[in-house]
């Protein structure tokens, strides 16, 4: 028994997912029936499919930072990402792209569901350059580095690896894919899409500007995270962890309309990504 209560143990790491996912799907079932609780079980699944390259991302992450900052994230970020990620983040959306204000959309959202999803769907090109953009740069951050010295393609990743001498190599590349969607998609959407995603890549800038700011890279600097460079960490997390699910988000609605039940389902998945990351941080 003893050993189930150890930090690196799967029981102690999951067992708050699990009774939280039992708990909300015998709710569900008592008020929603079998259809509903077989809905709740797939939103989980989707949001651990979309999710769980984030959890592996904000592992290495975390393990930059001091024992307390983790908690910070591994707690109260347990109610940006549920609440604030997948309820408030597409009504802000979906108030940007209507016109309304908040509690109209929230209103919308509670009592016109499927006109809520379809204004949220239309949104999606705004939603997919903004979250992708963030994404590529964090991709582009990690190949064009050019004190990388682990590579897994070997082809390939060395001679990208050699292009991070150049400072502005990957704005540079983010800035002609922003300019070919510009350039490739529907013209009420050029705008919007271009504003997006040039969003996207101020904002991965501004927060690595912002941690390097705090953080000593010499040779005398601790290894270790706190104060604002752990903070500049704890919002990259967050917005890391935003544009991932907004693909989850939107594709909620197209397996159902009940808000209430796609917060329930998606935050339930975001609650078993954060047991996974916090596995995957004490297992190494």
């Amino acid at each position: 028994m003893k050993h189930l209560l150890h930090s690196h143990h799967p029981f102690r790491i999951f067992w708050f997912s699990v009774l939280l996912t039992l708990g909300l799907g015998s709710l569900i079932f008592s008020h929603m029936g079998v259809s509903g609780l077989w809905l709740f079980t797939i939103l989980v699944v989707l949001e651990v499919t979309f999710s769980f390259d984030n959890a592996v991302i904000n592992s290495k992450v975390l393990a930059g930072m001091s024992q307390v900052w983790q908690k910070v994230f591994l707690t109260a970020g347990i109610f940006v990402a549920v609440f604030v990620v997948r309820f408030i983040l597409p009504i802000a959306i979906v108030m940007i792209a209507s016109g309304h204000g908040f509690m109209d959309v929230v209103n919308l959202a509670l009592h016109k569901p499927v006109e809520y999803g379809k204004i949220l769907h239309e949104a999606s090109p705004m939603i997919d350059a903004f979250g992708g953009a963030f994404l590529i740069m964090i991709g582009l951050s990690y190949f064009i580095d050019y004190n990388k010295r682990v590579h897994w393609m070997r082809h390939v990743e060395p001679i990208l690896a050699k292009a991070g001498r150049f400072e502005n190599f990957k704005v540079c590349i983010m800035l002609s894919v922003a300019a070919v969607l510009y350039f490739t998609v529907e013209a009420p959407h050029k705008s919007l899409v271009l504003i997006s995603a040039v969003l996207g890549i101020v904002l991965h800038i501004g927060l690595e500007l912002f941690g390097s700011f705090f953080h000593e890279d010499d040779a005398k600097s601790v290894k270790v995270k706190t104060g604002w460079a752990a903070f500049a960490s704890l919002l990259y997390l967050e917005i890391l962890d935003a544009s991932f699910s907004f693909d989850g988000v939107i594709g909620a609605f197209a397996i159902t309309n009940s808000v209430l039940l796609i917060v329930a389902g998606l935050g339930a998945g975001a609650i078993w990504v954060r047991s996974l990351t916090v596995y995957l941080l004490r297992t190494g």
